[in-house]
């Protein structure tokens, strides 16, 4: 189930709008990263077209005159489909379609598709299929006379109508047997969590935007094997792997996916119970592409969904990545920064003075508890050395007096002994 056409490369025209709250600089860093995701999804543009405008046209979005442009411009450079950077209601779509003779989607469509070709998983699977369908559901009205056979007469529901009402209800039911089966793999999830809870394992969370070099990392870190490719998306299923750090800690370190501008919502909430790992991690590991033109909106661009997502109250540690490309850059980026780790997956530069780094920002979030445990509770004293790091132990009255250093969960666990 894809949006673009596999037996043949499209050829496809972009077009963007300047609007009075952007820029021109905008558009076009926008434009080039969508011609890079068209690539990504196998078609190759032929044109491209940027528009100014006071404020979107509520039928055509770029107004009728420049849907006119954009036909007479389609045939001449023979393209098959018209992609706009902004998100086309399903009205706008229909009425540009009918205008430009050809298929007319937007960015969100393509990072849907790429999504659809990149999917390797059940749970990826289902994810994708359920953001599609999300997507696809509002665009079928208006589209009965596509399929049927017959139209149906003015002011009748026509054999038009009642394929359309078919096919909702045939959408309706798939989507509501992917959400049954995410949330049965979500349940998976969560017990594997409880799980790694129990078991004291630390967890760090490798977020960025996409094409920065996680996997590259991960690869580099743990000697995981991860398919590794310069382009967009090529990880959407999370792979975790063990890590060891210097001071002898081992914790698990996952792969997610990567982030974008403009991240389709449809993604943002199929993916929404995969991206719980993020916001259940002890740490994310935010990897920075230090060779990109305008590496700080691509920050700006995963925060906000760490946000969305509520994970923004997670530690972070910034790792400015690619340094090999451009050392100089990265290195103002990390001045810009303060407490970042500028490194490169590729040749292994600086990743020693990340996994201190990783090391010291997962000690930092710890804390330190006075505790106070009964001499006959010699297990809970037994407990709290395995699981802590213990900084202090008197042996005073029918109590030993402990100051240990304890993460969230250690101090829940050992909350009724905390000295008061």
């Amino acid at each position: 189930m894809t949006l673009i056409e596999r037996r043949f490369r499209e050829r496809i025209v972009l077009v963007g709008v300047v609007f009075p709250w952007t820029s021109m600089h905008i558009v076009e860093s926008d434009l080039d990263e969508l011609a890079l995701l068209v690539d990504t999804a196998g078609a190759d543009v032929v044109a491209r077209v940027v528009q100014r405008r006071d404020r979107p046209d509520p039928a055509t979005f770029v107004g009728r005159g420049k849907a006119e442009e954009l036909h007479v411009l389609s045939e001449s450079v023979d393209a098959d489909t018209v992609v706009f950077d902004d998100e086309l209601s399903p009205a706008q779509q229909r009425n540009l379609e009918k205008i430009l003779g050809r298929t007319a989607i937007d960015r969100t469509a393509v990072i849907l598709d790429i999504f659809a070709q990149n999917a390797r998983s059940q749970q990826g699977k289902a994810q994708v299929e359920l953001a599609l369908l999300r997507y696809r559901l509002p665009r079928l009205r208006g589209r009965g006379h596509t399929l049927s056979q017959q139209a149906g007469g003015i002011g009748t529901r026509g054999p038009g109508e009642t394929q359309l009402e078919v096919d909702r209800r045939r959408l309706l039911r798939r989507m509501s047997r992917l959400e049954a089966d995410l949330r049965t793999l979500s349940s998976t999830q969560r017990t594997q969590r409880r799980g790694r809870e129990r078991s004291r394992q630390r967890t760090v969370s490798l977020v960025g935007y996409t094409n920065a070099g996680k996997s590259t990392l991960l690869n580099h870190l743990t000697g995981a094997g991860v398919m590794v490719e310069n382009r967009l998306f090529s990880t959407l299923d999370p792979r975790t792997r063990r890590l060891s750090l210097p001071g002898g800690e081992v914790v698990l370190v996952t792969d997610t996916v990567g982030f974008v501008r403009k991240l389709p919502h449809q993604l943002v909430e199929a993916f929404r119970s995969t991206l719980e790992e993020v916001r259940q991690a002890d740490l994310l590991l935010h990897v920075v592409d230090g060779s990109a033109a305008d590496p700080e909106a691509q920050i700006e661009a995963v925060r906000t969904v760490l946000a969305e997502i509520e994970a923004d109250q997670v530690p972070e540690l910034l790792c400015i990545n690619k340094a090999d490309a451009e050392p100089a850059g990265a290195r103002r980026l990390a001045e810009r920064h303060p407490g970042s780790v500028v490194v490169s997956a590729r040749t292994g530069e600086g990743t020693d003075q990340l996994l201190e780094a990783l090391g010291a920002s997962l000690r930092s979030a710890d804390r330190v508890v006075r505790l106070r445990v009964p001499f006959e509770r010699g297990d809970v004293l037994a407990a709290v050395h395995r699981e802590g790091e213990v900084v202090e132990e008197v042996h005073g009255e029918g109590a030993t007096m402990v100051e240990v250093v304890l993460d969230a969960v250690g101090r829940a666990r050992f909350s009724e002994f905390v000295a008061s």
